[in-house]
Parts: C-alpha cells; sequence; structure tokens
C-alpha cells in the first residue's frame, strides 16, 4: 500500500487566544511527526499556520490538491474558524477528521484560553450543512493512547476511501456460465462509483503463458519459490503451468493497471493449461495483488477494500461459505479449492489436486486460527451494501483446499442475512479486525454497512474513544 498522506489545517478562532492556538498546532504536528504520520502543513499559508481567513483557505485548498492529499485533519487550537473548514472539506472532498486537544481548566478568574469542545459542535454542524461526511475523535490530550489510536484507523480509512475510488480489476474470460451469482453490472459500477474492468479474452492469457515459457526466467524463479515453501505433490509439468500462469496474470494486471484479478478458473482454462490457477492465484495474492474465482468481480471490489483497511500489513483470503460445523452450534466452514495466500497457512501447504476436480494445481492448507473479519461487497437493483462481522478460527474435521472452521456469534442470524441479500456464497476474510475501518469508511463511499451481528452501538463506542 502506498503511503497515506494528509493535510494538516489546524484552525483558530480570534475571540480565544491565538498564542495558545499557535502553540498546540506545534504540539499536534510534534505529535504526528512522532507517529511517523505523513502530512502536509500549511505554515507557509501565513505567520501562524492556522487557519481562519478565506484567502488563506483558498490558499490552504490550493496546495492541499497539488499535493494530493488522501484526508483532511483539521485540529481545533482554541475554538476554530467553523465556515472555513467546511469550506475547506467540501473543496478537497476527501475524508475529514475533525479533533481538538481537551481544553484546560479555567484561570481562577474564569478566563479560558480556549474553548475547543463548543467550536467542535460548531464545525459539525457547518459540515452537515455543507454535506460533508466527517470523522470524529473524541477530545482527548495529544499522549492519551486513543490520539494514536485515532489518526491510523482515520489513515486506514482514508487508504480504504482512495484504494475504492481508483479500482479497476482485471477480468479474465467471462463468469462460468452456472454461475448466475457472479454476475455484475459493469455499467452501474463505473457510474455510480468509478469501479473499471479490464476484460481480457482467455486466449490473450494463453498467449501470455505461451510467452512466460518461451522466456523461462522467472517462471523458473516462481518454481524455486514453490519448492521452498511447499510440499509439492504435481508433476513437473503442472508446477511449471501453475509458475507460467502466476507470471502471466502479473503481467496482464501491470499492462492493464489492474489491482485485483477476477478469473473464471473453471472449466476451458483446464483445457488451454491442463492445470486448475488455484496455486498460481494465491502465489500473487500473497504478492498484494488478490485473485478471485468464478470472475467473481463482486468479490475482488471485497478483496481490495478488505486489504486496504488493514494498511495492506495482512493478506486476505477469498472463500466460500459451505456447510455447518459438526460439534459447534455457531460453527461454519470458509472454504475454497486451494487460493488461499500461504501466508496465512498454520501449516506447509500441498501444491496437489483439489476438492471435486481432476486437474492439479491447488493448495490444501489448513489458515491460522484467531480473530477474523469477514466482508462481502454486493449489491442489485441499483442499491449495494457490505457485509461485515468478526468469526474466530476454531478446531474442526480435517478439509481439503484452503479452509478454516470459525465460529461466529449467531450462525442463523447470518445464514440469514446471506440467503436474504443481496450477498452469495463468497466473502474475504483477514486475520485482523478491521470491521470498524470499513463501517466508517463507508460513510464516504456510498455504500451501506451491514453488520450481521448487532454491534453498531459498540463499533461507534470504539470510534468515539470510549
Amino acid at each position: 500500500m502506498g503511503q497515506i498522506k494528509i493535510g494538516y489545517a489546524p484552525t483558530r478562532r480570534s475571540i480565544f487566544s491565538a498564542p495558545d492556538a499557535v502553540r498546540y498546532r506545534g504540539l499536534t504536528a510534534e505529535r504526528l511527526k512522532e507517529l511517523d504520520i505523513d502530512f502536509v502543513d500549511i505554515t507557509d499559508i501565513n505567520e501562524e499556520g492556522l487557519l481562519y481567513n478565506d484567502e488563506d483557505m483558498l490558499k490552504t485548498a490550493e496546495k492541499f490538491k497539488r499535493e494530493k492529499v488522501d484526508g483532511l485533519f483539521m485540529p481545533h487550537c482554541n475554538f476554530g474558524t467553523e465556515y472555513e473548514c467546511g469550506r475547506l472539506a467540501k473543496e478537497l472532498q476527501v475524508p475529514v477528521l475533525l479533533w481538538g486537544p481537551l481544553d484546560e481548566r479555567p484561570e481562577p478568574d474564569g478566563v479560558r484560553l480556549r474553548d475547543t469542545q463548543c467550536g467542535l459542535f460548531a464545525t459539525g454542524k457547518v459540515l452537515r450543512r455543507f454535506g460533508v461526511p466527517f470523522t470524529y475523535m473524541t477530545n482527548c490530550r495529544l499522549n492519551d493512547p486513543v490520539f494514536e489510536r485515532g489518526i491510523k484507523d482515520f489513515l486506514a480509512v482514508c487508504n480504504v476511501v482512495k484504494t475504492f475510488r481508483s479500482i479497476r480489476i482485471l477480468q479474465i474470460s467471462t463468469r462460468p456460465f452456472d454461475f448466475w451469482t457472479t454476475m455484475c453490472n459493469e455499467g452501474e459500477l463505473l457510474e455510480k462509483f468509478n469501479i473499471q474492468l479490464a476484460p481480457v479474452p482467455m486466449p490473450e492469457l494463453t498467449d501470455e503463458i505461451r510467452q512466460v515459457k518461451e522466456e523461462r526466467t522467472e517462471a523458473e524463479e516462481v518454481v524455486r519459490y514453490c519448492r521452498e515453501h511447499m510440499e509439492i505433490c504435481v508433476d513437473e509439468d503442472a508446477l511449471e503451468n501453475v509458475a507460467a500462469l502466476k507470471v502471466a496474470m502479473k503481467r496482464l494486471a501491470e499492462k492493464y493497471g489492474c489491482g485485483a484479478i477476477a478469473i473464471q478458473c473453471w472449466n476451458q482454462l483446464q483445457n488451454e493449461i491442463g492445470i486448475m490457477p488455484c496455486a498460481a492465484n494465491a502465489l500473487l495474492s500473497d504478492e498484494g495483488i488478490p485473485v478471485v474465482c468464478e470472475t467473481d468481480i463482486h468479490g475482488a471490489i471485497t478483496s481490495l477494500l478488505v486489504e486496504a483497511a488493514g494498511m495492506g500489513e495482512t493478506r486476505s483470503f477469498f472463500a466460500d461459505w459451505t456447510i455447518r460445523h459438526s460439534d459447534i452450534e455457531n460453527g461454519e466452514l470458509l472454504q475454497h479449492c486451494g487460493p488461499w495466500p500461504i501466508s496465512v497457512a498454520r501449516e506447509r501447504p500441498r501444491l496437489t489436486y483439489p476438492l471435486a476436480f481432476e486437474h492439479p494445481g491447488s493448495i490444501t492448507a489448513e489458515a491460522k486460527h484467531g480473530k477474523v473479519t469477514l466482508v462481502r461487497f454486493d449489491g442489485d437493483h441499483g442499491e449495494y451494501s457490505l457485509l461485515l462481522g468478526n468469526a474466530r478460527g476454531v478446531d474442526g474435521p480435517k478439509g481439503m483446499g484452503t479452509y478454516l472452521w470459525v465460529e461466529v456469534e449467531n450462525i442463523r442470524r447470518l445464514e440469514a442475512k446471506i440467503v436474504e441479500g443481496p450477498y452469495i456464497h463468497h466473502c474475504v476474510g483477514i486475520h485482523k479486525d478491521v470491521v470498524p475501518v470499513l463501517y466508517e469508511a463507508c460513510k464516504y463511499i456510498g455504500v451501506k454497512p451491514d453488520l450481521y451481528d448487532p454491534v453498531e452501538e459498540e463499533i461507534k463506542a470504539y470510534l468515539r474513544g470510549e
């Protein structure tokens, strides 16, 4: 993931202490540096480095646009000039974070140098008038843990929004005929969200594979990697085909400027190259280019959002909801033929044959246990939402392919959500709790958050800093 850059526009109002506002703009900037936050300051806009008039607001907007900031942070350093904050936020159209340092005890004579909380109340109202969504970090001190947590969560929100607004997916061939569930509205995705597809026919992929095999060098490196990190249970030809497919897909993704891939995966591909693509998908996903099965465009979108919420630090995995756990009431099997990144495995993966298919090229490995987030972007009839919630990995019967038994709070409630839609049997998981970040990001991307457990108030409390 690229570095997230925020515009730092601290603000003040004239009726409270300007020197104290200047002091806090400096202290806040120093704290951002301590936290290694990449930010653009406005100390060159005026002597105070503070936002409080129209002339400087216009200069600030111009600078932030030139610097291509991904978010806007507006600390209220004594009270804040709410209309300038509103105008700047409206101009930039990026996620906005409001915050102010906790106000000190009044002087013995009743004098207050700052009135930060009151200023936040004012700016919140004005931003709503402007129709600008914003994130609020609770009134706190710079060294409070909630400040660091809030800033880093906001960066993750910015990363989700930045990713969502620039999605381009490589679509390799059409969806399999049998999978009506994975159909999507390409025009609507472009019109509503600027999500772009780069469709290529199967022959373009096979041509690229032949080119990779002729050149050999890159494919040989992939073969060496597989031998080092997997138990190889297929013949040499299948292993070479896995490596060539991985390199070919990466080249096509780079050629068309795509961040994720949705591949048909069966059955024509097997007639063309003789393998399942699962292991190649896994290898590429481990490099940060998620590859999803059955040409599931919405699944590819989900993968990009989930990895962005995790700041690219943890790989996601593309799974089927399959069967209930035979011994755990709220248990469920997440499984797929074998496309999960090997970095999520809890054991040495085997490169072998998948469940229900005759061709080689699948990975078998159980995924790590622990807390996971499970997500699905989907929609129909022009309405889109993001199903999201948590689960934890549990023990269960041995499986084939890549798999993880999970336990949720209420499997019947979750099952109803999926059946009643707009979701399907596919989801994306990640070994990290990114539910609050994705929930908050939804307000900026025009997608409805849909929690499969009734934890909305808990998430809001977390985001408030409780």
